[in-house]
């Protein structure tokens, strides 16, 4: 992927991200409950690698077929370096790389802001996107993240299954936060992923 295909699509995100923005701030006040990030997070421990169990189906992963993950790592600056890989219908693997820092809202707070534009494109405020972190298990070994439009939701786990009264455990969490569950598709994942 050349790096005008990469900022072309970057650049796709945050108009799609400033979009969703917009609708959330003009509707938000019909929502009978607010999205809730998590209490407090350890940094330390939630970085890792995390396998996608469901998401909402969304633009930018519209090629990802099976063995969704994200590989979080702590970086001297405070920020986390986000990997996210897939495999695609023909077999190939396709990732993409971002950071992910904190809103400002204190160190411990699970209310982050991520970015896959180019390092000298990440000064425009609108090429950053919600990331926060809705249901955390206190071993950190499954997550869901959203956003407070509700466009967006993954459901993450530590190992490759979620088992179903888990997830089902999840979903309700999720409702009890205005996601409409049933909009959640499950991703393959196969063993033997690299």
């Amino acid at each position: 992927m050349t790096r005008m295909t990469r900022w072309a699509g970057a650049a796709m995100v945050g108009l799609s991200v400033m979009a969703a923005v917009a609708w959330a701030q003009s509707g938000q006040e019909a929502l009978t409950t607010r999205v809730r990030p998590v209490q407090k997070i350890d940094k330390a421990r939630y970085v890792g690698t995390w396998y996608e169990i469901a998401r909402y189906p969304n633009f930018f992963e519209r090629k990802c077929v099976s063995d969704v993950t994200a590989d979080y790592v702590a970086r001297p600056d405070g920020n986390i370096d986000v990997t996210n890989k897939c495999r695609k219908e023909d077999g190939t693997w396709a990732s993409d790389t971002g950071v992910a820092r904190t809103d400002g809202q204190g160190t411990g707070t699970a209310r982050f802001k991520v970015s896959f534009a180019p390092d000298w494109l990440r000064w425009i405020p609108w090429l950053w996107a919600n990331y926060w972190v809705i249901v955390l298990d206190g071993d950190y070994q499954y997550a869901a993240v959203g956003e407070p439009s509700r466009e967006y939701l993954w459901i993450l786990s530590r190992s490759p299954r979620m088992d179903d009264d888990t997830l089902n455990q999840m979903r309700a969490q999720l409702r009890k936060q205005g996601y409409d569950t049933d909009k959640l598709v499950l991703t393959p994942q196969k063993a033997g992923a690299p």
